[in-house]
């Protein structure tokens, strides 16, 4: 969305690289933007540094510091809320399994709040919480489909399925998804693995 020319590099995870474990070596994880020589590693704090370094194209974060702080609020209450309650929808069972379902529902239900009656979390275009939270509704979807549980309902969630809809029509968004069967494939390669190793 920026226009920033930059290289993609594929990371096997069971065989983490050197440079992977040079760059990150208190997570040892993705992603991890390289710029300069220098390594920044975490989703949100990436998106962040790409918006202070690159701010004369398409801001991503709104100018107006209480907006800016909501921005934040959203995102990290979708990373801190959202993400874990749909994780343990994923590998757990049974009666466990349905609560966390039902966690998971009600805070994508709080996160539908933070639209405000606007097609974007930014506004009138997509921005900072938008770009943050996009991949946490597709992997609702993927979950959703692996473990028989929709997490995403229209119904229940209207707006945000509207926004997730909207989100995912922006051409640099839909260039940057993999393959639905793919993301579907390696999820239920994963899953088998969780639910191995739970017996």
């Amino acid at each position: 969305m920026k226009g920033i020319e930059y290289e993609y590099i594929h990371e096997d995870l069971p065989n983490k690289s050197a440079l992977l474990l040079q760059c990150n070596p208190v997570h040892k994880k993705l992603p991890v933007l390289v710029h300069d020589g220098k390594p920044v590693a975490e989703s949100l704090v990436i998106i962040e540094y790409v918006d202070e370094v690159w701010k004369e194209k398409y801001p991503l974060l709104p100018q107006d510091p209480y907006e800016r702080a909501k921005a934040r609020f959203w995102a990290k209450f979708a990373d801190e809320k959202c993400v874990p309650a749909m994780f343990a929808t994923f590998y757990k069972q049974g009666e466990e399994q349905e609560k966390s379902a039902k966690e998971t529902q009600e805070h994508l239900k709080t996160l539908e709040s933070g639209l405000e009656g606007k097609p974007f979390f930014g506004g009138e275009t997509i921005g900072f919480v938008d770009i943050s939270v996009a991949w946490i509704v597709v992997w609702a979807q993927i979950t959703g489909e692996i473990v028989n549980i929709k997490l995403v309902d229209e119904e229940r969630l209207p707006l945000l399925s509207v926004w997730f809809q909207q989100v995912l029509e922006n051409p640099s968004i839909k260039e940057c998804l993999p393959p639905r069967e793919k993301l579907l494939e390696h999820n239920r390669a994963f899953h088998k693995i969780l639910m191995a190793a739970s017996t």
